[in-house]
Formats: structure tokens, sequence, C-alpha cells
């Protein structure tokens, strides 16, 4: 990509800043804009990306310059000045994924990574293993990789290597999915969030169906039924109840700071401890453990390299302790993830004081029962749920249902949930109530500074 010039409209978003750090490494020009930036919000972020020789713009439009590609986020609206300018001008446009696609079809080796949950672990997950068994991968990611991290790459969701071994996470909640052509496909399961089922297994099945191998969690009734329709020699099942698993899962233990169990694979066996917890992290470790040895990497030097694996921001991250109260950061935000969050936290003493923000009007109207549901029967007597207004970044969505509604759904289904439409004031209950031995968890997508919320609850805990 040397001598291209491309302008990320949006460059703060999760899987808009590790694409355009990649695509700066590979020698083009790259400038951004933000409308974090121009509130000025998320300061480190865009110190980050000006390090990188990132240049930034307020989102006015003045950023864009004949010769130059916009790339936009799925977020960004044809009325958003940039992109207002970039028709003025003829610039071409290309979406994200689009612009990923080209990246990761043009790799000689290539993993991607999708499902409903457990993308961007896996991906971090697979990007550690090759990258500590010498394999040196780019790697695109959607949440920071605390393995790759460092004064110089505070915000690691991206590792950049050969391009010839490209590996990502890609979404099906735009139906861009469907632009891959993965050496090897990984799905881990398919459960409700963007699309109908009906079309969820549309989408993932053509995934699927194009890849030269399919990774695929057993255990997952959907996936299952997807891995189904995969020619047997193209197939690489996993799980811990499938006897029809290529690589199996035994023994598992819930520990409350990993999990351990065995896995086997062609007549080998091998214990492992991993240093991330839940059921849900276990399966996902089979996941990476099978993308790779479907690209060659010996099971026991992956094993060796994904016990030293040191999670993800935002994925069930303890950010301090105080007073002995935890604060725990959790990026769970559809019924899925919510689930396996609650599940692995209520497996360990210790009473849930839970803030969830929900990500957004539409994902309240499309699954806000599901929801509800999830919340009241995965928390115990005793735990609270705080839920304060949704994100809400502009534009003519349906705000018909809200927070007050999910907490009056939550609460007719049998949970103790509470509205209270701003987070200063859900801070002051969570402090307020939270004893010695409570955890007070941080939930839910689309704000990066949920995670500064989080940090602030720990400092106001301490002495």
């Amino acid at each position: 990509m040397t001598n291209q010039s491309f302008h990320f409209c949006g460059i703060g978003g999760s899987g808009m800043l590790p694409l355009a750090a990649i695509v700066r490494a590979s020698g083009a020009r790259v400038t951004g804009s933000d409308r974090a930036l121009d509130a000025g919000r998320l300061g480190a972020k865009f110190d980050y990306l000006k390090s990188l020789g990132i240049g930034l713009f307020a989102q006015d439009g003045s950023g864009l310059a004949k010769g130059a590609t916009l790339v936009t986020s799925a977020a960004v609206e044809d009325s958003i000045p940039d992109v207002v300018r970039a028709r003025e001008l003829h610039l071409p446009h290309l979406t994200r994924p689009q612009l990923l696609c080209q990246l990761m079809n043009a790799a000689h080796a290539s993993i991607a990574v999708g499902g409903t949950s457990g993308k961007s672990t896996v991906t971090g997950m697979i990007g550690w293993i090759l990258s500590a068994c010498h394999r040196q991968p780019t790697v695109m990611n959607g949440a920071v990789m605390k393995n790759f991290v460092s004064p110089q790459a505070p915000f690691a969701s991206a590792l950049v290597g050969d391009p010839e071994l490209f590996v990502g996470e890609v979404d099906e909640s735009d139906g861009s999915i469907a632009l891959y052509r993965p050496t090897v496909a990984v799905l881990t399961n398919v459960s409700l969030d963007h699309h109908s089922m009906e079309a969820l297994r549309t989408l993932f099945g053509g995934f699927l169906g194009v890849a030269r191998r399919a990774v695929v969690n057993l255990d997952d009734p959907e996936a299952r039924m997807l891995a189904d329709e995969v020619p047997a020699d193209r197939l690489l099942g996993y799980g811990f109840d499938s006897p029809q698993a290529a690589f199996t899962g035994r023994n598992l233990e819930l520990l409350p700071d990993g999990v351990a169990f065995s896995v086997d694979h062609g007549g080998e066996q091998h214990q492992l401890r991993l240093a991330v917890p839940g059921r849900h992290n276990a399966s996902n470790a089979l996941a990476a453990l099978a993308a790779v040895v479907a690209l060659g990497v010996p099971l026991g030097e992956a094993v060796a390299a994904i016990e030293r694996f040191a999670g993800l921001r935002r994925r069930l991250e303890t950010v301090g302790t105080a007073g002995g109260v935890t604060v725990i950061d959790d990026f769970a935000h559809n019924p899925d993830k919510i689930a396996a969050t609650l599940a692995t936290l209520t497996a360990q003493p210790g009473r849930l004081l839970v803030m969830f923000q929900p990500h957004g009007f539409g994902p309240l109207a499309k699954m806000g029962d599901e929801l509800a549901q999830t919340f009241a029967h995965g928390l115990r007597e005793g735990d609270r749920l705080y839920l304060p207004d949704p994100v809400y970044q502009g534009g003519t969505v349906d705000r018909s249902r809200g927070s007050d509604w999910l907490a009056e759904a939550v609460n007719a289904a049998g949970g103790d949930a509470q509205h209270t439409p701003e987070r200063p004031r859900i801070a002051d209950a969570l402090l307020g109530e939270a004893l010695p031995g409570d955890r007070i968890v941080i939930m839910g997508a689309r704000d990066d500074t949920l995670s500064e919320f989080a940090d602030e609850l720990v400092a106001r805990l301490a002495p």
C-alpha cells in the first residue's frame, strides 16, 4: 500500500484503530477523524495514533484531499461532513470490512474468526500463539491484546508482522462476513444478536463453505448444525461434549483466576492451565489451538504458548481492588456474552453489583426480551443491576425501548434492576452500597469511557 493515501472517518473505533495502524505500517499515508476527538475525549488513544504518524483532523471534511480513499465504519452516516466532502471530491470510498478483506484475502495464509461471541479473545489467542511460536503474524483485533501492550503500544489491538500471514476477527452484523476467503474459518457459536437466526445461519454457513479448513464449536447446537454441511476432510470440530470433535477438552476445572483442562487431538494429550477464567475461555482456547494446528503449528508448542496468554482489555478484566471491593470491566453486551460473564462470576463467591449500559436503542428493540431474561436468571438473589440510559450517538433510531423499559422487564422476570439515567448517580449508588467481598462489574460496548468509569470507581474506593 506504499504511496497510497487513506482517511479513516471514525478512526478511534475498536475496529478502525487497528486497521489504520496496519495500513500505516504498510507504508501508506493515513489520516483520520473522530467525533470523540472533536469532543475532547479519549486523548490518550488519539495521542497513540499520532505517534504512529497518523494525521488527525476535525470531522468536518478538512482532512479529505484528492488522491485519498475514504474508509468508514458502520457507525458513520452519509450525512457526516467527511462523507459529503469525499463525494464532492469524487474520492473512492471503502467500508472498514471492504478494506480488511482486501488485506486478508491477499495473504498467502489467513485465519478469520467469526461467531456471535468470543471472536476477539480467540483472535488474540491465535495471534499470541503464532507470535510466540515465531510465525510473525499480522493480527487485526477489535480489542487490546495484553500480551502486546508496551509503553510504545498502549492500544495494542493490532500486531504488525508478515502480511502473508493474516489473522483477524470478522463481523456478521453488516453481512460483510461474506467478503472473506480465509484459509481457516473459525466459528465460535451462533446466537441471536444482529440478525434473525435464519439470516445468521446463511451468513455463517457461507463463511465456512469458502474456507479451506473450518474450525467449528461442536458444543454449540447451531454451529454443530452448520458443521454438518462441511465436508469431513475440511472440518476440524472442537468441544468438551461432542464425540465427533477432533479437538476434545476434558477434565475442566474452573479456578478463581483461570481454568485447567486437558486437550486431546490425534492421539496426543496435553494438560494446560489458562490465566483467563470461565468455561467459555476454555472453549475459546480449543478454537485457537485447532486453528493454529490447521496451519501447521505443533500442538505441544501451541499449548505451551497459550498458557502465557494474558487476555484482552475489557474481557472480564480486573481493574483493581480497594477496600475489599473488586472492580471488573467487561465488554459483554448481547445475551450470549452476558450469560457467559455471569456464569463465570457467579461460580465464585462475592455479591455482584452490576452496571450494564445498553449499547444502543436498536439492540434493545431487537434483543431486549432476551437481555431481560438473561439478567433475571443469571444474577443471584442479592445481586443488583443498575441500568443507565443506552449509548446514543445521534441518528434516527427508534427510541421507544430504553433502559427504563429494560429495568421493568428484568424485574418482571424475577430480577432486581434499577434504571438510573445518569452514570455519576450510579457511581454514587455502587460505592455507597459496596461492602468488602463485593464485586462491581461494569458491562457494555461501543463506549470507551466505560473503562474510564471503572478506573474512577477504583480510585474512589481507595482509602
